[in-house]
């Protein structure tokens, strides 16, 4: 079951990367398409302007305009005309050369949309394939703890009751540090404010995929806790841990993100005395758990 959780887990960090780079893609996508419209509908109204413009040339050209000289009544009025027709004339390829830049820029937006759409389906493409993954271990994690027996499903899920009595109990269960005392030790009042949120989360259910308020994953706890403390983290495990400076384990403090397994796939919150706060799996909610009960990858703090 360890490793079926561990494996979804991996799935689960792939699958929220991918989530958060086809929501931007989507993003681009949209921004794009409702630039070129603007763009569209300006390049209308210049083209109506040109061609109404061609229509009134057309009206009042057909006679040499030598021919118009001489047989002008009042010469010097009739060259007064030319040049603000050549003036004209001037404006009128101005405004031919914006409309051929428009078309330019309409086209060069046209083909930034096909590369985001492409990219939007090969990342909907992926997360399909990570929900799969993940659909099937957590699937077969079930079957397996279905033939657990009683007592060896409370041993499993035991932990959990205890991190939630940890909420009020101080240094009781677990040696656990209480949520003041973590929160006095914490660096500064944005990991003070991190670790509050995640012993007020202690006891949500673990749902892959989710960022709270009710039901997390690792990275989603993480991503809230400090998102409640003002501070913008990024979605997965992978891009958290290079979210902070990095410190070694000797020198942990209260609201440090920890990290565990060789390709950083779970994270958890410090809480001092060496102790986390995580969303574990499945079978177990948000808890108190000591962190060497996995192999330790490293760890950040928050800047």
């Amino acid at each position: 079951m360890d490793r079926l959780y561990r494996e979804a887990e991996v799935a689960t960090e792939k699958y929220d990367g991918a989530k958060e780079q086809a929501d931007r893609a989507a993003r681009r996508l949209n921004a794009l398409r409702d630039e070129a419209a603007r763009r569209t509908d300006r390049l209308d109204s210049a083209r109506e302007a040109l061609g109404s413009a061609a229509a009134a040339q057309y009206r009042g050209g057909g006679i040499d305009p030598s021919v118009q000289l001489l047989l002008s009544s009042d010469p010097g009025r009739y060259l007064d005309n030319a040049a603000f027709a050549e003036r004209v004339d001037s404006r009128q390829a101005a405004a031919v050369a914006r409309v051929r830049a428009q078309l330019r820029e309409i086209e060069r937006l046209r083909g930034a949309a096909r590369v985001e759409l492409a990219s939007l389906t090969s990342k909907q493409a992926e997360l399909r394939r990570q929900k799969r993954t993940v659909t099937e271990k957590l699937s077969e994690a079930r079957r397996l703890l279905s033939r657990l027996t009683g007592s060896q499903r409370a041993e499993l899920t035991g932990a959990a009751g205890a991190g939630r009595t940890s909420r009020s109990a101080g240094r009781g269960v677990l040696g656990a540090v209480s949520a003041s005392e973590a929160a006095a030790e914490a660096p500064d009042g944005r990991a003070a404010a991190a670790v509050a949120y995640a012993y007020g989360k202690l006891g949500s259910p673990y749902v892959w995929g989710a960022t709270g308020p009710d039901a997390f994953d690792c990275s989603g706890l993480v991503q809230a806790a400090y998102h409640s403390a003002g501070v913008s983290l990024p979605r997965t495990t992978y891009a958290q841990i290079g979210a902070g400076r990095r410190v070694p384990r000797s020198a942990l403090l209260p609201g440090d993100l920890v990290f565990f397994y060789s390709g950083v796939s779970h994270v958890g919150i410090y809480v001092g005395n060496g102790q986390m706060i995580h969303a574990p799996n499945p079978s177990a909610p948000v808890r108190l758990a000591p962190i060497d009960e996995m192999p330790f990858a490293g760890a950040t703090r928050v800047v």
